[in-house]
């Protein structure tokens, strides 16, 4: 049997991407039923913006943060080990928050504490794992992988609110942190077994602001990785009003239950859900260009029709249409970077794509958290809605540019 034929008919999964993405998943679900358990925590005891503005920023600015560093450091060093000890770390603050929460303290500012903690942890591990797909799965198999990637996450967002909602009802929020430690403690066991080797470079490493210097250069004088921060940097300031504001809207037009909070989150996942399969079995996007442009006008139609749902049934069926696209979008931005750029080079890209869209959302939030106590959330979302459709179509109109200058220019 030829390569070739013996690459088509060999497994899809081996041994190492299952367990890799097993690994991810499982912190992933515990990471997820804390973040519902604390955010809707925060909505029920105070129903205010200003709150959920202040432990959206406390949850992403340590990430932007320090996001720039865990690219240079994933890109130094082994980038197993580095996933590893930020799994470790942001265990360690949940399982310190839940001891202190045991005895009785339960205040809110021990909340936003831990938030940022777990968000140190997070601008460590997220660039290097996204940098390590490459070294574990074949480029012609980076799209598929990522859509069965997508699926599972989709699958363990279903089940984090609806299990989130069922702890926090019935045994109270500290039982979801009890739950998060188990979780990555499982999932730091499982990927210890994966042998993943440290980056060959061809070059000497320089000093950490050196290398720093040198990724953020890479990323902004090439026009496709430039173009797919600026739509990032853009695009995650318009999701904010329905990323973070969704279940305040929920809470003051349809009620403060905790299943309808849940409801809002499963009927999003449903939909991603739904997307990752497709992108698992269909996914090829030989235009991701033009695929992550349609994926942003069809958010920004979404947004708006949500904001102008006048009952919750119709409101939770817009919210589970737009999940669709979610899968979509992030694995063709995804694989997309992963094809254009330099191997040596993914975890300070990475970084930087990170940086820019964890920036833009504490951003937006300082502006739409407080609007959201002056004019309604239905408002913020038709208006949002529409800018983000437009950034779609300009997305598609600029890149499209850029490649095909690119294109003559190589012709040259």
């Amino acid at each position: 049997m030829d390569a070739g034929l013996k690459d088509k008919v060999s497994p899809l999964l081996n041994k190492k991407i299952a367990l890799f993405l097993i690994s991810q998943n499982l912190s992933l679900f515990g990471s997820s039923v804390v973040d519902f358990a604390i955010f809707w925590h925060i909505t029920l005891e105070t129903s205010s913006g200003m709150w959920l503005t202040l432990y959206t920023v406390c949850a992403m600015l340590p990430e932007v943060l320090l996001s720039l560093w865990g690219g240079v450091l994933a890109d130094r060093y082994n980038r197993k080990y580095l996933i590893m000890l930020a799994d470790a770390f942001i265990a360690l603050a949940t399982l310190a928050l839940t001891v202190v929460f045991w005895t009785g303290i339960q205040r809110m500012e021990l909340l936003l504490a831990v938030a940022a903690v777990r968000s140190i942890g997070s601008g460590i591990q997220a660039p290097a794992t996204n940098a390590i797909f490459p070294q574990l799965v074949p480029q012609e198999r980076l799209t598929r992988i990522q859509g069965i990637n997508q699926t599972l996450n989709s699958v363990l967002l279903l089940l984090s609110p609806a299990t989130g909602g069922v702890i926090l009802a019935s045994l109270g929020i500290v039982w979801t942190f009890a739950l998060d430690v188990v979780t990555a403690a499982l999932a730091i066991l499982i990927f210890s077994f994966i042998k993943v080797e440290k980056m060959k470079r061809a070059d000497l490493p320089a000093s950490l602001l050196t290398e720093l210097r040198q990724g953020i250069n890479y990323t902004f004088r090439h026009p496709l990785l430039r173009g797919i921060v600026i739509c990032q940097a853009c695009s995650f300031f318009l999701i904010t009003p329905a990323a973070i504001l969704s279940p305040l809207l929920v809470e003051r037009s349809f009620g403060s239950n905790v299943w309808k909070l849940t409801a809002n989150e499963i009927a999003w996942t449903v939909g991603s859900l739904i997307g990752g399969i497709f992108v698992s079995l269909h996914g090829s996007f030989k235009d991701k260009i033009h695929t992550i442009a349609l994926c942003l006008v069809a958010f920004g139609i979404s947004y708006s029709l949500m904001g102008m749902a006048g009952n919750f049934p119709l409101y939770l069926t817009i919210m589970g249409i737009s999940g669709l696209f979610m899968p979509v979008i992030i694995t063709a931005q995804t694989v997309f970077i992963q094809e254009i750029a330099e191997p040596t080079m993914l975890g300070r890209v990475f970084s930087i794509v990170q940086i820019i869209a964890a920036s833009a959302m504490p951003v937006a939030i300082l502006f739409f958290g407080p609007l959201a106590d002056v004019i309604s959330v239905e408002a913020i979302m038709i208006v949002s809605g529409v800018f983000l459709a437009l950034t779609g179509i300009l997305y598609k109109h600029t890149q499209k540019k850029v490649r095909k200058e690119k294109v003559v220019f190589e012709n040259d």
